[in-house]
């Protein structure tokens, strides 16, 4: 199959959507799909705003940025990067930096885009942004004891380690933590 060839042929097609619940933060529906042979079924959408999270590194590059907080959902703690949603007419990179300096106390030295990605790609439209910082300068400020039971510099090199066992298990943490493992940013 040729990725760059015609596409439409296998593209599903929606023959519309039945809102069940719509909130400021999530709107749920119910779509009615046809896949190209002739099948139909019904599927769950959710419709979510944009993220925007950054992965804030130390000066030297070797350590990162991170909350260790609890996902009650999965009755987890785990390790996140800073980050939060979009406001409606917001600069996602602009998000990803006051989202960093409210939940840490740190505020990024730089923004730069870093990748893009959909967490849930079968079943919800809710883009993440990735933004990069190179460097933070410490300006203050109590932890906020609902985002976060800490904030620590992790080293990069404990990442995998932590991964394995659990530790971090968010996907835009995932992808923003590997990403700068394997392409490390040239040093600026």
């Amino acid at each position: 199959m040729d990725p760059d060839g015609p596409v439409e042929a296998t593209k599903w097609t929606i023959h519309g959507e039945r809102v069940v619940d719509d909130t400021r933060r999530l709107r749920l529906s119910v779509a009615s799909v046809e896949l190209p042979d002739g099948v139909t079924f019904e599927q769950y959408v959710m419709r979510m705003p944009k993220a925007a999270m950054m992965v804030v590194l130390d000066n030297p590059g070797t350590s990162v940025l991170m909350m260790w907080r609890h996902r009650w959902i999965f009755d987890r703690w785990v390790w996140e990067l800073p980050g939060g949603y979009v406001d409606p007419d917001e600069d996602p990179a602009i998000t990803a930096a006051r989202e960093v300096e409210e939940e840490t106390g740190w505020r990024p030295r730089t923004s730069e885009p870093l990748a893009s990605l959909q967490p849930n790609v079968g079943i919800a439209d809710n883009e993440n942004l990735l933004f990069l910082s190179r460097g933070a300068e410490y300006v203050g400020g109590d932890i906020d004891i609902n985002e976060a039971e800490r904030v620590a510099w992790v080293p990069l090199s404990s990442v995998r380690e932590r991964i394995r066992k659990g530790e971090i298990l968010g996907a835009s943490s995932l992808v923003g933590l590997l990403h700068v493992i394997a392409f490390p940013p040239d040093a600026r």
